[in-house]
């Protein structure tokens, strides 16, 4: 960089291709370059100025894992689901979707006990694959965010429409002369994104009890929901007609696959690391326990909803509001329209919670303006950030249907979650243990590509055929790693996913699994996305932008 630091006249041309020669070697050192997770406690964390307040605990952490998940993807998915993919198994599927997201949250825990930072996935794989990957990561994570925050805050105009009886039209504002999909102004949904905005500006804790207060009412509604469908439902609804599974094995899978997207939100929790009182016990319990408990009320509230109406019967847009009509209830599919607002404002709060720590720890790291890292020492909270993201998702939630880039915002969530997977085997086996990484990086390597070939099998309907081949190699790989490359065992004061590499391979192969069942075109609009994210890592390395 010494050429850059002369002045302008004393640059020569072969300084200049000197330097130009040597951007490949500063770009290797710089995008490889991995923090300890000393270095990410103490010294990077310093950045802020100031530390936030640890007044959580873990109950606090369970409603914030509860309310982020909680939303209305219930409401939206099960009716589909049951109708044209699952039947009545949909139960079944959402109990294969908890699973699934059972072995990522696994994966977030280990990370965020033994690196208890609020950076969440960012931090996690700066600290083992290097600065670019964690950039990557980060960028993905903040487009999934702030896009699908914007989109959460739009929906809840329209279900509090439908709670009013009126039409989410005469709520919004038509601008002519603009691109359909972007002609309707939503001031109700900026009104919520600020005014959650300065409730987070404001305190972490005290946004956690309006969270607390929210998620306990919600969780109520849901019971209101499951009670009624045990009570007026008919257990003759789940095998009339067609059987409980009646699209088989696949149906059930392939539904799962669609509501696994209704459990995105836990790993808010592990942004929380820097404001709980006991990180190590708290962790574990909020972010499993609250997975756990989702996937129990989720399957409660899919039952509930086939026992009150055959499947071939069930409504694809309104299914629980047009179920309790069914039986003569029709005043219910206005508690429907309040219940699924509150949850959207309770999973709206969790996740702007979480999309201001990532962007603060990402601002530490010195990837973005450094000023976003800033903890206010007076509130204990990441003022800058908070702010920053509230005035873009409002902004984008303001005119933008969104309705086009929504599984892209699925693709960024599942490529984080099988980053973490991979991060974790690498990390217990290459940075503990001190193995020679190639043996590792093949075994990754071998494994994406089986679960690769397995998923598109799976798609393309040759399921008989190659999915025994890719599954079985998957478990032998599997095991012959295990077996041949050790690993060494946590401390016991320290959590730790058990019977590894296991649960870590299983969420690799999910969430590829997952991602295959997406458009293609998604894949398309989220490559433009990370070429463009990769150029400005490049062009940031190169000038060195942000280093302090």
């Amino acid at each position: 960089m010494a050429a850059f630091q002369s002045t302008p006249t004393n640059i020569s041309f072969s300084n200049y291709l000197q330097s130009l020669s040597e951007t490949p070697r500063r770009l290797r050192k710089r995008m490889l370059a991995t923090w300890t997770p000393e270095q990410e406690l103490n010294q990077v964390r310093l950045r802020s100025g100031a530390d936030m307040m640890r007044k959580l605990h873990w109950y606090d952490l369970i409603a914030l894992g509860i309310g982020g998940m909680l939303g209305v993807g219930v409401f939206v998915t099960t009716g589909p689901v049951a109708l044209k993919i699952s039947g009545p198994s949909v139960f079944i599927s959402y109990a294969i979707a908890g699973i699934a997201a059972l072995f990522s949250s696994l994966c977030y825990t280990e990370f965020s006990v033994q690196i208890p930072v609020a950076g969440g996935a960012f931090s996690y794989l700066r600290v083992t694959f290097g600065e670019f990957i964690g950039y990557f990561a980060g960028a993905n994570i903040l487009m999934e965010y702030v896009l699908s925050n914007a989109a959460v805050a739009r929906s809840f105009t329209e279900y509090l429409c439908h709670a009013a009886g009126e039409n989410p039209s005469s709520w919004r504002v038509e601008v002519d002369g603009v691109a359909e999909g972007y002609n309707m102004l939503d001031f109700p949904a900026v009104a919520l994104i600020l005014l959650l905005t300065l409730c987070l500006c404001h305190s972490t804790k005290e946004s956690s009890i309006l969270n607390l207060v929210m998620t306990v009412f919600h969780v109520i509604f849901f019971g209101f929901i499951i009670i009624v469908g045990f009570y007026k439902g008919s257990a003759k609804n789940l095998v009339e007609p067609g059987g409980l599974a009646p699209f088989g094995v696949k149906g059930v899978l392939d539904g799962a696959a669609i509501v696994y997207f209704s459990y995105i939100g836990y790993d808010s929790v592990s942004t929380m690391a820097e404001e709980i009182q006991n990180p190590a016990k708290s962790l574990p319990v909020g972010i499993l326990g609250s997975v756990l408990i989702v996937t129990g009320l989720y399957c409660l509230m899919a039952l509930s909803l086939c026992l009150l109406v055959p499947f071939n019967m069930i409504d694809k847009d309104a299914s629980f509001s047009v179920a309790f009509g069914k039986i003569g209830w029709k005043w219910a599919s206005n508690v429907v329209g309040a219940g699924a607002s509150l949850g959207i404002v309770a999973s709206l709060l969790v996740a702007m919670l979480g999309q201001a720590r990532y962007l603060c720890v990402i601002g530490r790291a010195r990837l973005v303006p450094p000023w976003l890292a800033k903890v206010n020492p007076s509130t204990g909270t990441p003022f800058n950030a908070t702010l920053f993201l509230g005035l873009c998702t409002a902004s984008i939630a303001l005119f933008t249907e969104l309705s086009v880039i929504l599984e892209i915002i699925s693709i960024s969530t599942l490529l984080v979650f099988y980053m973490v997977a991979n991060a974790l085997i690498y990390r217990r086996y290459v940075v503990m243990s001190h193995n020679p990484p190639s043996q590792t990086l093949l075994f990754l390597f071998l494994l994406s590509s089986s679960a690769i070939g397995f998923s598109m099998s799976w798609k393309l309907d040759e399921q008989w055929r190659a999915l025994p081949v890719f599954g079985g190699f998957m478990v032998a790989i599997t095991a012959f790693f295990q077996y041949m490359v050790p690993s060494i065992c946590q401390p016991d004061e320290a959590w730790s996913v058990p019977f590894m590499p296991w649960p870590a391979v299983t969420s690799i192969f999910l969430n590829v699994f997952l991602m295959t069942t997406l458009k293609a075109i998604s894949f398309q609009s989220h490559h433009v996305f990370d070429t463009t994210c990769s150029s400005k890592e490049h062009w940031r390395v190169e000038s060195g932008e942000w280093r302090g």
